[in-house]
């Protein structure tokens, strides 16, 4: 990963520090499928376009890219800053009990409450333990991306593959259209001050997002829309979860229950499962998005105690003005490894997401559904815990979500509801549209993740 680049203007001046650091492929060209966007860091002009990609035009004209931006637009809004299902009030609530008071809850709580419980106890101990979790009290994380659409699939095959436990990577294809395409590259920053203050920029392709909360308002910015602020109150970001933040993890986990086992890799594991309670979920509906159900599953080795995989299931319902509806369901599988420690604690170094988004309801005549699958693997180069000089100011939103405080987000929700609808749906429609993905997150900006 590299920090710094050549100075654009001059010669002679010292380096350019990289606000996000970039992967080795991005500067040699060797990155990504079909030319991964076309990042010879030889041409003055690419490299001028990058380094200034944040005040680029948001028509996206020009975009060295091998994937379209819609493609792009799609992949980045749905993989790149996901929340988790609970607001940070209640993750922050649901702490493990002291030794005393867990005893006396396994002995009088429902059997799937307590194996719960004590599961998360002891990925806790393989993790670290309380005493190292307790100490990290901020965190910073660097690490790399490459983001791949894998296929689209339309027709009866887009239906088959569903249900828990195996939608996001299912084979069947037969009599769907697969679409393949090359991975782009980039590198991504997070800051963490667990876990209601945190920040992460990501930069692939050129194109850069930037997310954040700092504990009253979690907010998005992208190249392609304003920034805007969460429906809801602040959640955490998923990211965080797949193997950097063990406190956080076993934090969310501390309320869940036990649905039973399966073999991920090999590997024996226990199910844990957290769904979002239906308050949390009308705090983030509008006018014409309701949000359905937003479910977490989190696989715990039997053997090492360490989570090794994480799901996530998020179903939307968006009604169109002629009385019909359109459900969008998201699957998000992130299997994760390679664990080092890092000053005592436990964590994941690398790993791989599957998403698979599919659109049914009224607007597919014949039945059908639309299915689009997407992937990204990740590899982490540095952690640090307890960083100083790491205050709030770190953490504040954007100018125009920070004037007037949340006087200014509720106007921002009421301006969304007050748009007409982004997704336009046809009388038949077979073909999952990017732009139209791109709009839903744009609404609910959360970033479609679902798991059924």
């Amino acid at each position: 990963m590299r920090k710094v680049c050549p100075n654009l203007e001059r010669d002679d001046a010292l380096d350019t520090v990289l606000e996000v650091p970039i992967p080795e492929e991005m500067f040699s060209g060797s990155g990504g499928g079909g030319g991964s966007c076309g990042f010879r860091f030889g041409c003055s002009s690419v490299k001028k376009a990058w380094m200034r990609s944040h005040a680029a035009d948001r028509s996206g004209a020009g975009e060295p890219c091998s994937m379209s931006r819609g493609e792009l637009q799609l992949m980045l809004g749905v993989i790149g800053a996901p929340l988790v299902p609970l607001p940070v009030a209640v993750v922050c609530r649901a702490k493990q009990s002291p030794c005393s008071v867990l005893c006396e809850q396994l002995k009088t709580g429902p059997i799937e409450s307590s194996s719960a419980k004590y599961i998360v106890q002891q990925y806790v101990a393989a993790s670290g333990g309380e005493w190292a979790l307790d100490r990290v009290k901020s965190m910073y994380a660097m690490g790399k991306v490459r983001v791949t659409a894998a296929e689209q699939l339309n027709g009866s095959d887009a239906a088959g593959g569903g249900g828990h436990c195996g939608g996001a990577t299912g084979k069947g294809n037969r009599g769907g259209r697969r679409k393949g395409r090359g991975g782009e590259v980039g590198g991504f920053v997070l800051w963490q001050k667990r876990p209601e203050l945190w920040c992460l920029e990501l930069v692939v392709s050129g194109c850069k997002i930037s997310a954040g909360s700092d504990g009253k308002v979690a907010w998005r910015q992208t190249p392609w829309h304003q920034s805007h602020a969460s429906r809801g109150p602040p959640r955490p970001l998923r990211r965080s979860l797949q193997g950097l933040d063990p406190q956080l993890t076993a934090s969310l986990f501390a309320d869940s229950v036990c649905i039973g086992e399966r073999s991920v890799d090999g590997e024996d594991c226990f199910v844990l499962k957290v769904e979002a309670e239906a308050s949390s979920l009308r705090a983030r509906n509008s006018g014409s998005v309701e949000i359905v159900r937003h479910t977490l599953w989190g696989y715990f080795s039997q053997r090492t105690g360490l989570l090794v995989q994480l799901e996530d299931s998020h179903l939307l319902q968006i009604r169109s003005g002629g009385g019909g509806s359109i459900f969008w369901e998201t699957t998000m599988e992130s299997r994760l490894g390679d664990y080092r420690a890092v000053d005592g604690v436990n964590i994941a170094h690398a790993g791989r997401t599957a998403v698979s988004l599919v659109r049914f309801g009224d607007c597919q005549q014949d039945g059908s559904s639309a299915r689009t699958r997407m992937e990204e693997t990740w590899d982490i180069e540095e952690v640090d815990f307890n960083i100083w000089g790491l205050s709030m100011d770190c953490f504040l939103p954007p100018s125009d979500l920070r004037e007037g405080g949340k006087e200014s987000q509720d106007v921002a929700v009421a301006k969304a509801d007050a748009r007409p609808p982004p997704i336009r749906i046809p009388a038949v429609a077979v073909r999952v549209g990017p732009s139209q993905v791109a709009a839903v997150s744009m609404d609910d900006s959360d970033s479609l993740v679902a798991r059924s």
